[in-house]
């Protein structure tokens, strides 16, 4: 890390001095000390005492951002190991082995894999499942595991140890083979009885992280579960930390003091095309980003071959050295012979070359090729176990190691070894000499290297198998716990919305609050209900549920509130039921994820709903939605105060006229946009049952809810099957002549309103007949019409629904909402009528809602001129009537 800036001021100026003779005497000792001693040792006496003082109970000291570049945990004062090193090294030898050779034995299919990560972390993770995860077969909910992505193949090598994969299964690696493959990173989609947690978009697997054990802690305060003995280990690349999400949730695990979170990273000093910090330390910059966030850090960098040179070191000279060297220097030490860095790294000051001299050229050699704290077994266990034993904050271990060690010199330290997908067959008889696994020569084919296994009744597999089971079975496992469906809610809550709203406005916004509100008074499903909102909880009218539910703090409210006196006031509690995550849309759905698949994680489910402003879930966090998806996710999605037009005033940035277009990508999100209230209650019910009843589907919903008050609507008869179907007529046309021409009238959610506006003017004014329907979802629609087409390529006779419901409807049909275009035109396709679509394309802008839907051309007039042009195309309204109209309007 780069010098402080040297500043002329200090803050203590402001802190009346007691004694200063006795500051001046301390100022001189000091002094004294770097005038006999040199710099280095007043550096290290001051942080001895600093050390000293802040163990002290009641000290006020903050504590060191960053440590010496040497272990945290001193050889001497490392536990006792408990396990069997010689078994688990065997063990980890197979592993490494089988890795290595499904990876290359894939590339006979292109299909490619990543070798070197893993055989950087072999241990980082061969230390944890012999020690340390937690199965979901003991007690509790186990331990949650974020496996870094790109290491998953030596997690397949040791199921298949285990007995959990087959030969054949590691032979489809990165294949879908009917159903028996392997995806190529953590996919609990594709792999759900192993994978949990989806992690090779890099920058969510440690934010989620965060969040998990928050959201464990979460469950424990609100009595819904025990989580007390569940640990979060997220096992992540030190490149990966570039990520912005990555570090974005530091603070949070630190202020709320996630001592059952442990982020695990591997500090092999690379990233994908080369050196992570060229020039600089990257375990030093670690260190002292999540030092200031109130974390515990322990660094495990360098192996026990080191403890004789750092004996050696009576001066300070090798410390010193080995902080200044930068990472990518450091890289090609590990490449390069004892000559070189004899010169390079121990003649850059005498008391190193005097050093060195002590030395063998093999013992300089060991250090600097090989060994890592991350790749000996006792480094690694006392790392996790300071970790786990360490009380009131979250942990990061630092792990140094060599990225593709083992894999021989064509590999080790190599800026391209991301990039390569196989070993040669001299490459594999290297490794297997150094692994010493029995595999003879004359298995060693060049194209099909062999798999490696030591029998199942071998002494490894049973110790391997032991261990797991003393930890409480296989890890990683994804369970379904066997529970009932939830219960349906009781019916009056839903009736709330069908009987509309009378003469009273109330947006859509309000009336799902107003939903949720009642759903969670529910006896039985009410305590299940997550509410998260990224700090615009007022803005969405949910401030009546501060008080009822209360915000979840795991410190309660240390505070009186400012407005305790009012009825709506701000109230926190360890049992809170609102996630108020102040503004991180990013946190918040992290958060949702947590709880969506809290059914598989700790068998509960829970129901979230996560309501956000206007364009800033899927537009910010897009990728986290795909990993909701990933991680068969279930809960309800809100954009609030939605579409392009009805935010008054908000301008460019605010305006949402593409997330139902964002949300339609992701096969696993229903998209509604309700017009009315009951829709929305229609829609809950069904969401409810199709999540969370006897037959539950892996799918999330995300529905679309206006802030324009509106007279809402009590619900017509027998709308029901159309409303979640997508599309229903909501009114027939009348007021005009039996031979008027006709049109069908699609509208979403607010523009419901404009289309029942234009269908009046076009019945008075020009004597055309329209009929109103209701568009819930053009998502919908279009996933079952799509449907439809692959079952009748193989013979079935199936018409789309949106084809049948149109059916026989005269004219053209004219699609408006307040989205984009391209939003309805999803079912275009499938209408037989005569189609046109307008929106709301291009930027918003500030302004009111009149005049953003004239610019637009989608308020009530730009509607009906748009059905005159339509039918002036089939002939049948004159060309003059729709340039009447235009002038007439204005437009």
């Amino acid at each position: 890390m780069p010098d402080p800036v040297r500043t002329p001021y200090s803050q203590l100026d402001q802190i009346p001095d007691r004694d200063p003779q006795e500051t001046a005497e301390w100022r001189e000792s000091v002094d004294a000390v770097t005038k006999a001693a040199g710099p280095q040792r007043a550096d290290y006496l001051m942080r001895r005492a600093l050390e000293h003082t802040a163990r002290n109970e009641g000290s006020a000291l903050p504590q060191l951002l960053e440590s010496d570049y040497v272990n945290t945990i001193p050889t001497a004062d490392e536990p006792e190991f408990p396990g069997d090193e010689a078994m688990e090294a065997r063990i980890t030898a197979w592993n490494r082995w089988n890795a290595a050779a499904m990876v290359t034995r894939g590339s006979r299919f292109g299909v490619g894999g990543h070798i070197a990560t893993f055989a950087s972390a072999a241990w980082l993770y061969e230390t944890g499942f012999n020690h340390f995860f937690r199965g979901k077969e003991g007690d509790g909910s186990g331990d949650q595991l974020y496996i870094q992505g790109h290491a998953s193949p030596g997690i397949y090598a040791r199921a298949f140890l285990d007995g959990r994969l087959s030969e054949q299964q590691l032979d489809n690696f990165r294949q879908e083979a009917g159903g028996n493959g392997l995806p190529s990173y953590p996919h609990p989609r594709r792999l759900p009885w192993l994978w949990e947690f989806p992690t090779v978009s890099m920058g969510l697997g440690p934010l989620s992280a965060i969040y998990q054990a928050r959201f464990n802690r979460y469950l424990q305060g609100r009595g819904i579960k025990d989580t007390s003995a569940s640990h979060v280990w997220a096992f992540l690349g030190d490149g990966e930390m570039d990520e912005p999400e990555s570090t974005a949730a530091l603070a949070l695990a630190g202020r709320e003091g996630l001592d059952n979170l442990t982020f695990v990273i591997n500090c092999n000093l690379q990233r994908l095309d080369g050196p992570v910090r060229a020039n600089f330390k990257i375990v030093q910059e670690l260190e002292a980003q999540f030092r200031a966030a109130g974390w515990n850090v322990v660094k495990s960098l360098w192996g026990s071959a080191w403890d004789e040179l750092f004996q050696l070191d009576t001066t300070g000279a090798l410390v010193r050295r080995l902080r200044q060297v930068p990472d990518a220097q450091f890289q090609t030490y590990q490449t390069r012979d004892a000559a070189y860095i004899r010169e390079h790294f121990f003649g850059a000051e005498p008391a190193l070359a005097e050093l060195a001299k002590l030395l063998t050229d093999a013992k300089i050699a060991e250090c600097f090729h090989t060994a890592r704290g991350g790749h000996e077994a006792r480094k690694v266990y006392a790392a996790y176990k300071a970790a786990v034993e360490f009380k009131g904050a979250p942990t990061v271990i630092l792990a140094q190691t060599v990225k593709g060690y083992t894999l021989g010199p064509g590999f080790e330290s190599k800026n391209a070894n991301h990039q390569m997908k196989k070993l040669s067959g001299k490459e594999f008889r290297a490794m297997r000499d150094l692994l010493d696994l029995p595999i003879p020569d004359s298995q060693l084919d060049e194209e099909l290297v062999p798999y490696g296994h030591p029998g199942a009744d071998s002494a490894e597999i049973r110790y391997l198998q032991e261990r797991r089971a003393e930890l409480g079975g296989p890890a990683p496992a994804r369970r379904i716990h066997a529970s009932a469906a939830l219960p349906e809610p009781e019916e009056r809550a839903f009736k709330a919305l069908y009987k509309g709203s009378g003469k009273q406005e109330m947006a859509t916004t309000m009336a799902f609050v107003r939903l949720v509100k009642d759903l969670m008074r529910d006896k039985q499903t009410g305590k299940r209900w997550v509410p998260i909102v990224p700090d615009e909880a007022r803005t969405f009218g949910m401030e009546s549920l501060f008080p009822s539910a209360g915000i979840y703090s795991p410190k309660g409210q240390t505070y009186e509130p400012v407005d305790r006196d009012q009825l709506m006031y701000y109230k926190e509690a360890t049992d809170g039921q609102i996630l108020n995550e102040g503004i991180t849309e990013a946190g918040a759905m992290a958060d949702f994820i947590a709880a969506a698949s809290s059914y598989a994680t700790h068998g509960e489910p829970m129901i979230p709903f996560y309501i956000f402003y206007s364009m800033f879930g899927w537009q910010r966090t897009a990728d986290q939605m795909w990993q909701l998806a990933d991680q068969l996710g279930k809960g309800f999605i809100v954009g609030a105060t939605a579409g392009r037009t009805t935010l008054t005033g908000e301008g460019l940035q605010h305006a949402d006229g593409h997330s139902h277009l964002i949300a339609s990508t992701n096969p696993a999100s229903l998209n509604y946009d309700p017009a009315f209230a009951y829709e929305i209650a229609v829609i809950v019910k069904d969401g409810l049952r199709r999540m969370y009843g006897p037959d539950a589907e892996d799918v999330f919903y995300y529905l679309t809810v206006y802030n324009e008050p509106k007279v809402q609507p009590a619900m017509p008869e027998g709308v029901e099957e159309g409303i979640v179907k997508g599309l229903y007529r909501f009114k027939e046309a009348e007021g005009a002549t039996d031979k008027a021409p006709r049109t069908q009238l699609l509208a979403s959610g607010t523009a419901i309103h404009w289309a029942l506006e234009a269908q009046r003017i076009l019945a008075e004014e020009w004597d055309v007949a329209a009929d109103v329907w209701s568009a819930t979802s053009w998502g919908e629609l279009r996933r079952d019409a799509l449907e439809c087409d692959a079952a009748r390529l193989k013979g079935e006779d199936r018409v789309p629904y949106v084809t049948r419901a149109l059916a026989g409807a005269e004219g053209p049909v004219v699609a408006v909402s307040d989205w984009m275009r391209a939003v309805p035109d999803q079912i275009a396709p499938w209408v037989e009528q005569d189609w046109v679509s307008i929106g709301t394309d291009g930027f918003g802008l500030s302004d009111t809602r009149e005049a953003a839907r004239r610019h637009f051309g989608v308020d009530p007039q730009s509607v009906v001129v748009q059905v005159l042009a339509a039918l002036s195309r089939r002939g049948e309204v004159k060309a003059e009537t729709v340039k009447e109209a235009a002038e007439k309007y204005g437009l």
